[in-house]
């Protein structure tokens, strides 16, 4: 295992307020913001804090989806269930306005169940936005303890084979057994900070995962497939495939900004030169083939390309990947391409039209190829759009949520 322990454990913290005290490399808040685009991104915030808190009271489970631009719920969070709670810490950085942290807090408590799920690789998806930044935001070491049990969950589904983390399915369901999909590099720092935390690297060698994807999925383009499977006995590849995009050889956008945010990650917790090239390569072929609105079609390789339907989700990760790829790199031009989108989704996409919606943001596509929730909103696209925003106008805030310390 070539990945390095060392840089990940040198940034391990003894408490949540060590991290939050850590400064940010100069790097990290480089970077002119022109006067306009501060006020637009100020005014999103703004919206999206008001929006938040007029629909919290009403808010009686985990938003999954919207239905007629009212949000529809989880009870156990099905894979989201992180991003309602991770958008109220987002509320409350932005105003520090306590009834958001006490609904962040217990719409987190009601995630406990999820810790000992070993059905689904999202425990990372789950537990970082919600109990990482809680016990960062709050020092209560329950926080911390049970996002580690959930990692302790997450580790049961690496096949050592085949050096990956299983997406879908039960451990002893054949179905699906040897899947890999593009959004587990998402997961992964859920696995660094057990290994933070515990000073166990158990954890880190199943990042292993991250070398086994940087080998499968980019292509000599840069693009990347949503699904690889393998045979899960030997581990040998067998090909690529796709679930959410439009064909195994297409490039479903929300995954490949997954990618770019997961791989800039990893390298950020482990100082791996391999993984920023990766989150390079990935991030050059989507700004490639951004069009001049700046908000990404659902894929970059289906048919009607460019003129189809919009997934703003994707364009709100691939913001929040490309500033920190930005800071990563010292590259200006992934900082401006990031603020394109951010203001782009800003100025076309939020619910501003609708007194009647629950969302932040519109235009949002979740699984096209099944017909499922196209053209509305979804929880993740309001949480990385304020974070996207944070990163801009508040870095040493975030800081404080989610750790931005470059190795």
């Amino acid at each position: 295992m070539s990945i390095s322990r060392r840089a990940v454990l040198a940034t391990a913290g003894g408490a949540a307020v060590a991290y939050a005290s850590a400064p940010l490399p100069a790097h990290a808040e480089a970077g002119h913001v022109p006067a306009a685009t501060t006020h637009v991104l100020r005014a999103a915030a703004d919206y999206a804090v008001e929006k938040v808190r007029a629909v919290a009271p009403g808010v009686t489970g985990f938003p999954v989806a919207t239905k007629f631009e009212k949000w529809t719920y989880s009870q156990n969070g099905d894979w989201v269930g992180g991003f309602w709670p991770g958008t109220l810490w987002m509320c409350w950085l932005h105003t520090d306005d306590d009834r958001f942290r006490a609904l962040a807090l217990d719409s987190a408590r009601k995630l406990a169940p999820r810790r000992t799920d070993t059905t689904t690789h999202d425990l990372g998806f789950l537990f970082t936005p919600s109990w990482v930044t809680a016990w960062r935001l709050t020092g209560d070491d329950q926080w911390r303890t049970g996002a580690v049990q959930a990692a302790d969950s997450l580790i049961r589904r690496y096949n050592p084979r085949g050096r990956f983390l299983r997406a879908w399915g039960a451990l002893d369901d054949p179905a699906n057994a040897g899947r890999i999909i593009i959004d587990t590099m998402m997961n992964l720092d859920l696995l660094v900070f057990a290994t933070q935390q515990t000073g166990d690297t158990a954890y880190l060698d199943i990042v292993a995962h991250a070398e086994t994807t940087q080998r499968l999925f980019p292509r000599a383009d840069g693009s990347t497939p949503h699904v690889w499977d393998l045979d899960p006995a030997t581990g040998a590849p067998v090909g690529p495939n796709t679930v959410q995009g439009y064909s195994p050889t297409s490039c479903w956008s929300r995954g490949q900004a997954w990618g770019i945010y997961g791989f800039t990650t990893l390298y950020r917790r482990t100082a791996d030169a391999r993984f920023l090239t990766t989150a390079t390569r990935l991030a050059e072929y989507a700004i490639g083939v951004l069009t001049p609105n700046h908000v990404p079609v659902w894929d970059y390789r289906a048919p009607q390309h460019p003129h189809d339907i919009k997934d703003a989700s994707a364009g709100a990760v691939m913001a929040c990947g490309l500033l920190d790829l930005a800071a990563a790199t010292g590259r200006q031009k992934y900082r401006d391409v990031a603020l394109r989108l951010l203001t782009a989704l800003a100025g076309t996409c939020l619910t501003r039209a609708s007194a009647r919606a629950d969302a932040v943001v519109a235009r949002c596509t979740r699984n096209r190829p099944a017909e499922d929730g196209v053209e509305v909103s979804l929880p993740y696209a309001d949480y990385y759009l304020l974070e996207g925003i944070h990163r801009v106008l508040h870095p040493q805030a975030l800081d404080r949520a989610i750790d931005l310390t470059m190795p």
